[in-house]
């Protein structure tokens, strides 16, 4: 059972959703598998636990 695995910023259930579809018909192009051997885990974060060149994402989200 393969497992994809996407970690990002909390977002919309229609961006999951396409993800989830996404990363399925890509991995099953590559491998030539079957999209049901697929698992997609989509780990969600707020933006006050990730950071991106040493300052918090909700800081460089709220400079833009």
């Amino acid at each position: 059972m393969p497992v994809i695995t996407m970690q990002m910023k909390k977002t919309t259930p229609e961006t999951k959703k396409l993800l989830i579809e996404k990363l399925t018909a890509a991995a099953v192009e590559v491998t030539n598998s079957q999209p049901s051997s697929f698992t997609v885990f989509i780990e969600e974060y707020d933006p006050d636990s990730i950071g991106i060149a040493g300052q918090p994402l909700v800081e460089k989200l709220a400079n833009k």
